[in-house]
C-alpha cells in the first residue's frame, strides 16, 4: 500500500525528469549535423534514429540497407569523444555521460563522395535520464511492484545527479560573482587612491604657485 501510494505521488515527477527530443531533418550526402545536449554526469542518454533515402525513380524517401549512420559524441569542453558508432538506417545508440557540461551529438552518413548528391529523411528520438530495467527479465525473479520501486529508484538517482549538478552550477556562479565584486572594489580603491594623489599634487603645484608670485 505505501508503495503504491510513493509511486502516485512520485510518478508526476519522475515523467518531468525524464526529457525526450523528437525531430526530423534533411541530410545531405556528405553533411554532418550536430546537436548541442546539457548533461549531468553519469547520465544515460538514449537514441533511435530512422533514416529515408529520396529514390528518385520512385519520388519518394524509403530505407536502403547500404545506408550507414554514423553517431559521433563528443564532450565540447574536453574534446573527449564519448563514443562514435556506425548503424544501419533504423538503429539505436547509447552512452553515458562522464563529465556534466555540454556534448555535442553529430549525425552524418558512410557516404564519402563528394559529387553524391543523395538526400536523407532523418527522424530522431534522443531520451535523457537513466535507463529503464529490462522488465521482462525481471518479472521471471521479481513481481511487478519490485520493477516499479526499481524504476523508481533509478529515477530518484537522476534527481540527485540533477540537484548535484545546479549545486556546482551555483557554487560556479557565486565564485565568479565574489570575484567580480573583489575586483570592482579594488579598483574603487585605486581610482580614491589616484584621485587623492592628484589633489595633492595640485594642492602642492598652487601652494609653490602663490609663494613665487609673493
Amino acid at each position: 500500500m505505501f508503495a503504491s501510494r510513493l509511486s502516485a505521488v512520485l510518478l508526476p515527477f519522475l515523467i518531468l525528469l525524464t526529457t525526450v527530443n523528437a525531430l526530423h531533418f534533411y541530410l545531405d550526402a556528405n553533411e554532418k549535423r550536430c546537436f548541442i545536449e546539457e548533461l549531468p554526469s553519469d547520465t544515460v542518454v538514449e537514441g533511435h534514429y530512422r533514416a529515408l533515402e529520396w529514390t528518385e525513380s520512385t519520388k519518394e524517401y524509403g530505407i536502403n540497407e547500404e545506408l550507414g549512420i554514423i553517431v559521433e559524441v563528443e564532450e565540447m569542453e574536453t574534446a573527449h569523444v564519448v563514443t562514435k558508432t556506425r548503424g544501419p538506417p533504423d538503429g539505436r545508440f547509447t552512452f553515458t555521460s562522464h563529465e556534466a557540461g555540454d556534448h555535442s551529438i553529430c549525425i552524418s552518413t558512410n557516404y564519402t563522395s563528394w559529387w553524391s548528391s543523395t538526400h536523407i529523411k532523418l527522424y530522431l528520438d534522443v531520451v535523457v535520464g537513466s535507463t529503464r530495467p529490462d522488465v521482462e527479465s525481471d518479472r521471471s525473479h521479481i513481481g511487478e511492484m519490485s520493477s516499479r520501486l526499481r524504476e523508481l529508484n533509478q529515477r530518484l538517482e537522476d534527481i540527485r545527479r540533477e540537484q548535484q549538478y545546479q549545486r556546482e552550477r551555483e557554487s560556479d556562479f557565486r565564485d565568479l560573482s565574489e570575484s567580480t565584486n573583489s575586483k570592482a572594489v579594488w579598483y574603487s580603491v585605486l581610482q580614491i587612491g589616484v584621485l587623492l594623489a592628484t589633489c595633492t599634487w595640485q594642492l602642492r603645484h598652487l601652494k609653490r604657485f602663490f609663494a613665487d608670485k609673493r
